[in-house]
């Protein structure tokens, strides 16, 4: 999957401090949300990918990846696709969504909302 395709879907949960404005996480909630986007957010909302409800189309890594890799490890949702964002990467991370058969990419949804987000496809 490719950032346009990732932007194409509608689901989104966040992963990250999404309740501090200056933490990306927050940052890319707030552009989901706006441009119309279905977002629930794991760390400091719900506690775990157990609590969001309904299916989930991409799990958007903004955390530190040894939580990141813990919070995957307890529990992993049938996902299209994991959105490792800069800095929320790691080589144990990449390892477990390979040995899952997840598909991943190592991306920006802040980059992703700028060019394909669901305000730019529908204008």
């Amino acid at each position: 999957m490719d950032l346009k395709e990732i932007m194409a879907q509608k689901r989104f949960v966040v992963v990250g401090d999404t309740l501090n404005e200056e933490k990306y996480a927050h940052k890319i909630k707030a552009g989901l949300l706006s441009a119309g986007y279905d977002v629930q957010c794991v760390g400091k909302e719900l506690a775990s990918f157990r609590d969001v409800q309904g299916e989930i189309d991409i799990i958007d890594l903004c955390i530190n990846p040894v939580r990141g890799l813990s919070l995957l490890k307890e529990y992993t949702p049938p996902c299209k696709c994991v959105v490792l964002q800069p800095g929320a990467e790691s080589d144990e991370i990449k390892d477990f969504l390979l040995s899952s058969k997840i598909d991943f990419v190592e991306g920006c949804l802040l980059v992703g909302l700028s060019v394909y987000g669901k305000k730019k496809t529908e204008s």
